[in-house]
């Protein structure tokens, strides 16, 4: 039951079966119950950052730098920011030494879940599945990112693309 109330996890990213997202104890509610209150502009200043990193980082998808895409039907909340980058552990490790923290969501695909892979479908391939698991990386993302702070941020990310590697010392 532990593991079907965690995304059927037992264990980080490593998904044994089919499970739901069941964690919401009384304090968690009370705390969600709250946040209703300001849910809207919660939404609103990540849909800003999320406009703010595409805006610093779009002028630079030639670096080899996806960022998201979100349909002119479609809207995000934005939960991640989370780009395509050749390179992420080297790029990750530039970050980090930085004190921006990161994240991989998801590093392992779907399919090769053991909740979702059998010896039936194990010959099945999905290269973009593949593809996408080794090039993502989550950027910090919050409705109270400060834009100097995301200037940085990509500052940062766009200099060690390059090859450049700069202090977190140095003004932006």
């Amino acid at each position: 039951i532990r593991e079907i109330r965690v995304h059927g996890q037992n264990g980080r990213y490593n998904h044994v079966r089919p499970g739901v997202n069941g964690r919401l104890d009384t304090l968690q509610a009370a705390i969600l119950l709250a946040k209703f209150e300001k849910f809207d502009w919660e939404v609103n200043k990540r849909q800003e950052v999320a406009a703010r990193y595409n805006d610093l980082l779009s002028k630079n998808v030639s670096k080899n730098i996806k960022i998201p895409i979100i349909e002119s039907y479609g809207k995000s909340v934005f939960t991640q920011y989370t780009i395509e980058v050749d390179n992420r552990n080297y790029l990750r490790e530039i970050l980090m030494s930085n004190g921006i923290p990161t994240a991989v969501h998801y590093p392992v695909p779907l399919h090769r879940q053991p909740a979702y892979s059998d010896e039936k479908k194990s010959s099945v391939f999905f290269p973009v599945s593949e593809k996408v698991a080794d090039k993502v990386l989550s950027l910090p993302m919050s409705p109270y990112l400060e834009e100097d702070t995301q200037k940085f941020i990509c500052k940062t990310l766009l200099n060690a693309v390059d090859g450049n590697t700069i202090n977190k010392h140095q003004v932006l």
